[in-house]
């Protein structure tokens, strides 16, 4: 197959990516997906693995109990980036925004698990790394407020078209370790 160029191949890209109608919502509740679980996205950002976290970073998020149902190292180029952060736009940051996810490579992840939005939140902290609590993510690992670590979804709307756009249907694979995790006997602990 020829290489399309310039405008054909931004355009390519981005239908690529585009989420098809209901595609969002296929993706954060998948067939396969039990009641109270959700999905979320993360994105482990340029400076998260240029220092070395992602590993730990990662552990972090499994030893809570969360699994990854997708995950992939990319490039977030510029039309990508605006998409994601679109919201942002016109705030003083927003430059200063894309030019940071954009000047490295970023993992992204899908996790799964239940609360996994609310839980994903309180694990990273607050966003600016000066306040979030030691224990945390940011606390632990970032003193900065643009470059601090890790993005995630901040609810279940931003979780699916955050999903659905780094990640495809057939990307995210069912989990396997759920019959360890979760308590199956319908017994609440006292």
């Amino acid at each position: 197959m020829k290489p399309v160029a310039g405008k054909k191949a931004r355009k390519a890209r981005k239908a690529k990516r585009t989420p098809k109608a209901g595609r969002a919502k296929r993706v954060a509740r998948a067939k396969d997906a039990e009641p109270g679980m959700e999905r979320t996205l993360v994105l482990l950002k340029p400076d998260a693995l240029a220092r070395g976290l992602a590993g730990e970073i990662i552990a972090r998020f499994e030893r809570k109990g969360l699994e990854f149902v997708a995950m992939k190292l990319i490039r977030i180029g510029p039309e990508l980036a605006e998409e994601h952060y679109g919201e942002h736009r016109g705030k003083p940051f927003y430059d200063g925004l894309l030019s940071f996810i954009t000047s490295g490579p970023v993992m992204a992840g899908v996790l799964e698990g239940r609360g996994a939005i609310s839980i994903v939140r309180r694990l990273l902290g607050a966003t600016s790394g000066q306040r979030a609590e030691p224990g945390t993510i940011r606390g632990d690992y970032s003193i900065s407020d643009r470059n601090n670590l890790v993005h995630a979804s901040d609810g279940p709307e931003s979780a699916r078209s955050e999903i659905a756009r780094f990640f495809a249907e057939d990307e995210i694979v069912r989990p396997l370790a759920r019959e360890w995790i979760y308590d199956r006997s319908g017994d609440v602990p006292e």
